[in-house]
């Protein structure tokens, strides 16, 4: 039989590069979020008309300076009436349309980033383990929500100014030309300047802000990391030496910040002072002009007002630039966790459907690496036939619970292929897999809920009745009994109201439950106490009792119930067969079973 290897993973990290530029970057994001560009035309009209309302004061005051105050014959009331009227009239319409574009904006905002939320959060779970483990869980969390909310606060505001400012400099310029093309010009010549290095500054800024995302997600990777642990924390007595850690990471993201901060301010104050010198130039050469007769009062006084409508959004923009260089670094690393490749892919409609029924196991050649490290399986070739109890056992590190892994397609190997019932086992479709396919881990996982929730994680449709009789096929009715409030008892956050050995119940009850054909237990029972121990082989046997279960087996009183032991050392299969051959025959297996019946005799 030849043997195919697996594609060699390039990518165990999470992808950071190379980084896209901030146009390729707001438009790969907008791509990913396509909510955010729906009706994105009727959103810049209505910024368009929001602006016009602003516009039209510099109009009325020429007017009402022009043919009303300075009217030939004196003063016109009547003119100047009309004219604050049309002014009112913008007003209104500039408030009405500015409500409607804040309405759409926010609208379209929350869709598109609830799209790139849930798109980011199910690819992380698409993802290798390995590739999960090569970051802090949370800086993993903090891209899916304190990134995202970054280029929240963009869209929702920035984008909201930027569209306005954008509408607002381009009519400002307009107007201005119409007044006076020679101080149109002036205000464009004493701004171009401004524009270029604003233009060379975002790339500083840009950076600044990548670093400051990357401390955030440091910092929640500290914090996270000391509450989860913090029994530990106080068992072993290092509260100051945690609290240190999480000083500096914290102090690591004041300083990225504060750098941040002062970069973007040079961007605006450098605004400010370009808008003063602005106001000033036109002042002076306006009023040359309207001594020469060029300009009439009313079109000075109009263009003054322009020239302030002109470079507030400038100002603004400045600012607005900055945030959106904030936002961007977010965009970035939420778009390195989609871009990073599922190393372990579901193959979805392509993958094969098993039919239900007792499996057969097989490892045709497998061989597996960590990445960097040494192999730690060789050339595994094994048939495990459908219905069989077996116990893989060996010291610790002999790669016993890395096949617990790929049996279960958690890691996928570097070469040879794992196969049930004759297909190879990354052409299964993951609905199929995880239906017929159940791991229980050495530390069960619970969810913060009710027993009763926890239970039925695997199969929500089980009715209160099944989840009894479960617990009753398994012996545990009675120690459910005893909780507080039976099946609707809390079992906390990570299942913390149990013990270790309660939780390891609740896993193997979870999976009898969930009535896989191919049972996989990875050092399940290794919490339990020896009482519980005794009467939980009893539940086994009707666990396992009909379907295919091996067992990752750090005690050998698991492997004595097994129909096969597999004895794993140093990442290969040196001895399989029953218990009482093992022991006789004198090998590996032989002297682990002195070890663990001398270890009991102590106890």
């Amino acid at each position: 039989m030849s043997l195919r290897s697996a594609p060699v993973v390039e990518h165990h990290g999470i992808d950071t590069g190379p980084a896209l530029t901030t146009w390729a970057t707001l438009k790969r994001g907008v791509h990913l979020s396509p909510e955010l560009k729906k009706g994105i035309w009727v959103t810049v009209v209505l910024a368009v008309l929001s602006t016009l309302g602003r516009v039209l004061v510099p109009f009325v005051v020429q007017r009402i300076t022009d043919d009303g105050i300075l009217a030939e014959g004196g003063p016109d009331t009547g003119a100047v009436a009309r004219y604050i009227g049309i002014a009112l009239v913008g007003v209104v319409v500039t408030a009405l349309s500015a409500y409607f574009v804040n309405v759409r904006l926010f609208r379209a905002s929350e869709n598109g980033l609830s799209t790139l939320r849930i798109r980011a959060f199910r690819h992380i779970h698409d993802l290798a383990m390995l590739t999960q483990n090569s970051e802090r869980r949370g800086s993993l969390v903090s891209r899916v929500t304190s990134d995202v909310d970054t280029i929240s606060t963009f869209v929702q505001f920035g984008g909201l100014m930027l569209l306005v400012n954008i509408a607002q400099i381009s009519l400002a310029t307009v107007l201005m030309v119409i007044y006076s093309p020679v101080l149109g010009l002036v205000v464009w010549l004493c701004f171009v300047p401004l524009f270029i290095i604003i233009r060379k500054f975002q790339g500083i800024v840009g950076r600044a802000y990548t670093k400051v995302r990357e401390r955030v997600g440091d910092m929640l990777g500290a914090i996270s990391e000391s509450v989860v642990g913090a029994q530990a924390i106080r068992a072993y007595g290092v509260e100051d030496r945690t609290s240190v850690r999480i000083d500096a990471a914290i102090e690591e993201h004041r300083k990225a910040a504060i750098g941040a901060q002062a970069r973007s301010v040079i961007a605006f104050t450098s605004g400010q002072l370009v808008s003063g010198l602005t106001t000033g130039v036109v002042l002076v050469v306006g009023t040359v002009l309207a001594a020469r007769g060029s300009l009439t009062l009313g079109e000075l006084l109009a263009f003054l007002f322009l020239v302030n409508l002109f470079t507030q959004p400038v100002q603004q923009a400045t600012e607005i630039l900055n945030e959106m260089q904030n936002a961007v670094a977010g965009w970035r690393r939420v778009i390195g966790i989609i871009d990073t490749p599922a190393d372990v892919a579901d193959p979805g409609d392509e993958g094969v459907e098993l039919p239900r029924g007792p499996i057969t196991v097989q490892f045709d050649g497998v061989g597996f690496a960590y990445p960097g490290g040494e192999p730690v399986l060789h050339d595994i070739d094994l048939t495990i036939a459908p219905r069989s109890r077996v116990a893989i056992v060996g010291e610790t590190g002999s790669g016993k619970s890395t096949l617990a892994k790929l049996l279960t397609r958690l890691m996928d190997p570097t070469t040879g292929r794992v196969l049930l019932d004759g297909a190879e086992l990354d052409g299964i479709r993951f609905s199929s897999l995880r239906q017929r396919v159940v791991l229980v881990p050495q530390e069960g996982f619970l969810f913060d809920g009710t027993l009763l929730d926890n239970l039925r994680f695997g199969r929500p449709q089980a009715t209160d009745d099944d989840v009894r009789l479960t617990l009753t096929e398994l012996g545990l009715d009675a120690w459910v009994a005893t909780l507080p409030f039976g099946l609707a008892t809390d079992v906390g956050q990570r299942g913390e109201s149990l013990s270790a050995g309660e939780r390891q119940l609740v896993a193997l009850a979870r999976a009898y439950l969930a009535d896989p054909d191919l049972l996989v237990l990875d050092e399940a029972t290794s919490a339990v106490d020896p009482g519980t121990e005794v009467r939980l082989q009893r539940a086994l046997d009707s666990l396992t009792r009909g379907r295919t279960s091996i067992a990752i087996a750090h005690r050998l009183s698991t492997a004595q119930a097994a129909d096969e032991v597999i004895v794993v050392d140093a990442g290969r299969i040196v001895e399989r067969g029953p218990h009482r051959d093992l022991v006789r025959q004198g090998g590996v297996y032989s002297r682990l079973h002195e070890s663990w019946v001398a270890q009991q005799a102590s106890v």
